[in-house]
């Protein structure tokens, strides 16, 4: 019982420490439940250390012997070297040439289980499987053969794994140091089903003879019982349950953001919010769910926007918003009074996002049209997702990787503009992104509009040239990375001038107001203030000390 209780605190501690360090958001999308019969996936690469840049590596023939120096995505520490293979892929962030999509949530598991004599970690897996791999099965047997010779040095993880035809969950954790390789379980998502995870395992029990849309390591059941975390049946056996079982902080602060997402889609939600809250930890969600409409990517990019709005655990309504609605709190996640330990809520969209991205995977298109990675950086909530196809040859000057960092503030770098804006707009939330979704919305909207048009074009290329076509959607994705730079710093220069010194400048079609003295001094500012429930609660916490006495003068 002692052991027990000891692994429980390690356990949490861990969580927590994901929650806090690395937590990301995915959503999946069959063909059959997208509006398009596009397959797609979601990301949110949450870090406070983590700078939003568009990775590129380009396609590439290898001599034969060549080895591959492995680094580590997180920290750039070098973990050792691997084969080569004769052929890469080329990859534009998490996508790769032939439309194969690759996201991750950390859920950390059984800390003993990370194997730190390991050579691959979750991040290089995925651009491995992205460098090597054409489809999600591919992908899946790419990364067992990796950590079944090299070892797995990260904790456990979660994997959305998407071509343009199938959706793939995979849920992998390691087998502890000396022991090389790793467990693991993938189940194909059924067509006209939508699914999500957010740092929490979630495949449970599943089927042993269906490889057809269920595949696993040969020893995830025996691992289990050797190292005693399972003697059930085998058909009992179930990978959340036993290689990371769920507590408070994995539903509150994990699970509860699947939760959201479900219950906007689905109306058959509402019997897990007890769950969501981590109140009743047995009362476990489905793996995935029939959504009520089909979905489209613009869908998809205003759920990554989530704050949990409309439902119990809103945050833009309870008391730490304060008077602008703020649906953000600042770390740590849980917090103590006296005796008592109280939570935030941690959602979807979130401050230390450094990247997020939509993809949309469309088989009835060459691979370099059909494959659209949809990237924004910093919190999802003020982004703008830009459209960069998956077939490109570079990236945008705004997204590239060495444009600036964490420590170096770049002119050029979107990272920096979106976070002047965001920042800015977390001082007035309600007020400023009202201006902010409008330029949001123009953006995107004309960027989905010229979808088609696009597309059109870029295949008419293909039939005479597949590399015209390439040029073509090269130059695009890059003019469009590069206005929207240009755009939203116009929009951060606007939101200055607007909300300066807490006063809201006047305004006529879209244009400030002048009058006075050759017309140069605007007429006096609205003064909004505060909320009539902000200022009942001052007067009722510190009424005494600011009461105004007599007739005020």
């Amino acid at each position: 019982m002692k052991r027990l209780f000891q692994f429980s605190a390690i356990l949490m501690v861990s969580i927590l420490f994901i929650q806090e360090a690395n937590s990301c958001t995915n959503f999946l999308v069959t063909r059959a439940a997208s509006v398009n019969g596009a397959t797609m996936i979601t990301y949110a690469a949450d870090a406070h250390f983590l700078y939003g840049e568009l990775y590129y590596r380009p396609r590439q023939d290898h001599p034969a012997g060549s080895m591959m120096k492995i680094y580590e995505w997180d920290t750039d520490k070098f973990l050792g070297e691997i084969k080569q293979v004769s052929h890469t892929y080329s990859v534009v962030g998490l996508m790769n040439e032939h439309q194969l999509a690759i996201g991750e949530t950390t859920y950390g598991g059984h800390p003993e289980l990370v194997d730190t004599t390991g050579i691959i970690d979750y991040g290089s897996l995925m651009f491995l499987a992205l460098q090597r791999a054409k489809t999600a099965r591919e992908a899946i047997q790419v990364m067992g053969d990796l950590v079944k010779e090299y070892g797995y040095c990260s904790f456990g993880e979660s994997f959305s794994i998407a071509d343009k035809n199938e959706v793939w969950i995979m849920d992998m954790i390691g087998k502890g140091p000396g022991n090389t390789g790793a467990v693991w379980v993938a189940r194909r998502i059924p067509d006209g089903y939508v699914s999500a995870h957010a740092n929490q395992a979630r495949i449970r029990t599943f089927p042993l003879d269906d490889p057809e849309n269920c595949l696993y390591a040969e020893d995830v059941i025996d691992f289990a019982r050797e190292q005693g975390y399972f003697d059930g049946k085998d058909k009992n056996f179930s990978f959340s349950d036993v290689y990371a079982p769920v507590t408070f902080g994995g539903a509150r602060f994990c699970e509860a953001r699947v939760w959201s997402f479900f219950s906007k889609i689905n109306d058959g939600m509402d019997k897990y919010l007890d769950y969501a809250r981590g109140e009743n930890l047995e009362n476990r969600m489905p793996l995935w769910v029939k959504p009520n409409r089909k979905l489209s990517a613009s869908d998809l990019m205003n759920y990554m926007r989530d704050h949990y709005e409309g439902t119990p655990l809103d945050m833009t309504q309870d008391i730490g918003a304060g008077p602008h609605h703020l649906p953000y709190r600042w770390r740590p996640l849980t917090w103590t009074v006296g005796e008592e330990t109280y939570c935030n809520e941690r959602a979807t969209a979130t401050q230390q996002t450094g990247y997020s991205f939509v993809t949309e995977s469309r088989n009835w298109l060459p691979d370099w049209i059909g494959g659209i990675f949809w990237f924004g950086v910093d919190d999802a909530a003020t982004t703008v997702y830009n459209p960069m196809y998956c077939g490109i040859s570079r990236v945008p000057e705004p997204f590239e990787v060495g444009n600036g960092d964490m420590i170096t503030y770049s002119e050029t770098s979107a990272f920096w503009a979106f976070n002047f804006v965001s920042n800015f707009c977390y001082l007035r939330y309600d007020l400023m992104t009202q201006d902010v979704k409008k330029v949001q919305s123009e953006l995107e909207t004309k960027f989905i509009n010229n979808r088609e048009a696009v597309d059109k074009v870029a295949h008419e290329l293909y039939n005479k040239d597949p590399e015209l076509a390439r040029e073509f959607l090269t130059d695009y994705s890059v003019s469009v990375g590069e206005n929207t730079l240009k755009r939203w710093k116009e929009l951060g220069n606007y939101l200055l001038v607007k909300y300066i010194d807490g006063n809201v400048k006047k305004e006529n079609e879209g244009k400030f107001i002048y009058n006075g003295y050759g017309g140069t001094i605007p007429p006096n500012p609205d003064q909004p203030g505060y909320p009539d429930w902000w200022y009942e609660k001052i007067a009722e916490d510190d009424g005494d000390k600011l009461k105004v006495i007599g007739d005020g003068h």
